[in-house]
């Protein structure tokens, strides 16, 4: 299975350039932006209070993380963590990112739907995604020895992999949508006047471009090991 030209082909290379590209993209576009300062200096960490408290979310706490990029909201706890070059940052890219971590916080505090499915599946995603290759491994295998168990094997492997790509596509909403609230939050807030915005917006849609790449790419491997194991045949010979 590791040989597989057409996996290379059709999966694993397509998936190279598209996150490749998505995370060039990414870091290209946050490095422009990070050392362009704002009117209001404000530092990644007082953007994301000032425009969660303009929202009257007041319970939710900001703290500092090493790593760059780490940045993420975590609803346990209702903590927003924030990378080194985000945290006390004065710039553009660290509005931008911190205030899109801010739009999470707000999701949480309003019970935005998409962020609560997400949050739901993730117990069932973190086994999934660590169960689902050594199992269609095993089914792949059987396939030539035990036919039908082979089959039942690979079936089960789908299914958990499949659960990944739910995640990775319930993920595509809630991230553009905190996006969204960030991108006039920022301005309604006074962060940004409106051409700091402009460029606050292409850090954010080129993060969302990593997302987007990632569950492309999921897909695709989905759509190859469906093939691979003939359950896909099977899926649209019972259409026809």
């Amino acid at each position: 299975m590791y040989f597989d030209m057409t996996y290379m082909l059709l999966v694993v290379l397509p998936g190279m350039v598209l996150s490749g590209g998505a995370s060039w993209m990414v870091k290209n576009t946050f490095k422009k932006y990070e050392s362009v300062g704002t009117q209001s200096n404000m530092t990644g960490a007082e953007a994301a209070r000032v425009m969660l408290e303009r929202s009257g979310v007041t319970n939710c706490r900001i703290e500092p993380i090493s790593g760059r990029l780490s940045d993420h909201y975590d609803p346990r706890d209702r903590t927003l963590r924030l990378s080194e070059p985000v945290y006390n940052a004065r710039s553009i890219s660290a509005i931008g990112v911190a205030c899109h971590e801010a739009g999470h916080a707000l999701q949480h505090a309003q019970g935005y739907k998409w962020l609560q499915m997400r949050s739901a599946m993730v117990p069932v995603t973190n086994i999934a995604s660590k169960m689902s290759m050594p199992v269609l491994m095993v089914g792949m295998m059987l396939l030539s020895l035990a036919p039908i168990l082979g089959q039942w094997v690979v079936l089960v492997g789908v299914a958990l992999f499949a659960a990944a790509v739910v995640f990775s596509v319930i993920t595509l909403p809630v991230e553009w949508d905190a996006s969204a609230r960030a991108k006039t939050a920022m301005v309604h807030a006074g962060i940004v006047n409106q051409q700091e915005a402009t460029g606050a917006g292409r850090v954010l849609n080129a993060a969302f471009l990593t997302y987007l790449a990632s569950a492309i790419a999921s897909i695709m491997t989905l759509l190859y090991y469906l093939h691979r194991s003939g359950l896909l045949r099977q899926m649209l010979g019972n259409r026809r």
